[in-house]
């Protein structure tokens, strides 16, 4: 009967595209290994300074040795955005929110966590937002610092998506479901990216939309707040200024001209699904001289510009979560 019962049940899944998690039955890592991490503000809590932060300045602290996705300070890291996952209510997608590559040695993972959506539809899509948490470690040394913390480059992605989850998790009305990714060895070549949307896409998952967070750190003197790569390729670049009520979003030629499209973990999605796979980025390659350097510490991170970006563009990934169907789609 259990076994009737539970092809039923798998069939029911098929015929309507559901495609959950495959299995929420690991434990996160235990309260043991999180005693040195920082607190988790509620759900509740703004997104301030100070949030932005407390998160910020732990993924970019020489505790963690740069975050190379080949040494222990990327588990750190990873035991860390599961807690935040777990603490802020957002379901890990696989057991312990870990993707374990298996295109990359040492072993590492990515971590995934999701909110499903109320829509009957619509939840069966995913809205993906994405982030890579590694870095490159240790490097030659620059005045005796030889730590690459990657403050910028990327745990200033990292933290922004860490963030839109913890408000996201509060909100009630998600049509379609979302997965929040922290990718790691994007350093190795996109590798994390590479596997997850691989593993997604065997796993017959519908992916709506991409939107990747890199290298937010830092303003842009530009009259728009932030940049999408690929922005003429799909309309999402128009949408999420339709929904900011503002130019948000712009255009940088330097995108185009140094390919940077192809160059984020938003690219093995696009490539894996065909769908509006983008990064949004505040980097202009002169608003910041410190690119896979030890100088790309915490204290150059403005915590006022990333509080008010991430403030801004949280209610427009809801309202892509909620768009009609086809409004965002590729040109």
């Amino acid at each position: 009967m259990r076994i009737l019962l539970m092809l039923a049940v798998a069939l029911l899944l098929i015929s309507c595209g559901a495609q959950m998690p495959p299995d929420q039955s690991a434990q996160p890592a235990s309260a043991e290994e999180y005693k040195e991490t920082p607190e988790i503000p509620s759900v509740a809590s703004a997104v301030d300074a100070g949030s932005i932060g407390t998160a910020l300045s732990y993924l970019a602290s020489d505790a963690l040795k740069g975050r190379a996705s080949d040494d222990e300070g990327i588990e750190m890291a990873a035991v860390y955005i599961a807690r935040y996952f777990e603490a802020s209510g957002i379901k890990p997608y696989y057991p312990g929110y870990r993707d374990t590559l298996s295109n990359v040695k040492p072993a590492t993972v990515n971590i995934v966590g999701y909110l499903e959506g109320s829509d009957p539809e619509l939840k069966h899509e995913f809205v993906v937002l994405g982030a890579h948490y590694d870095h490159i470690g240790a490097v030659e040394p620059v005045g005796g610092d030889f730590i690459a913390n990657g403050a910028n480059d990327n745990a200033s992605g990292t933290t922004a998506v860490m963030e839109i989850a913890r408000k996201m998790a509060g909100s009630e009305h998600l049509k379609r479901s979302v997965m929040f990714v922290l990718f790691s060895a994007e350093e190795r070549g996109l590798k994390g990216s590479a596997h997850l949307a691989d593993r997604l896409d065997k796993e017959g998952v519908k992916v709506y939309a991409m939107l990747n967070f890199e290298m937010v750190g830092v303003p842009l003197e530009k009259d728009y707040t932030a940049y999408l790569t690929g922005y003429e390729m799909s309309t999402m670049a128009e949408e999420m200024n339709t929904l900011a009520g503002e130019q948000l979003i712009g255009f940088l030629p330097q995108a185009r001209e140094y390919k940077l499209f192809q160059r984020s973990d938003n690219y093995p999605f696009y490539q894996k699904f065909g769908v509006p796979a983008q990064t949004v980025c505040t980097f202009d390659f002169t608003n910041f001289d410190f690119y896979h350097k030890p100088g790309d510490e915490f204290e150059l991170m403005n915590l006022e510009h990333m509080a008010a970006f991430v403030n801004r563009i949280l209610p427009v990934v809801e309202g892509m979560v909620n768009s009609e169907k086809g409004v965002i789609r590729m040109k």
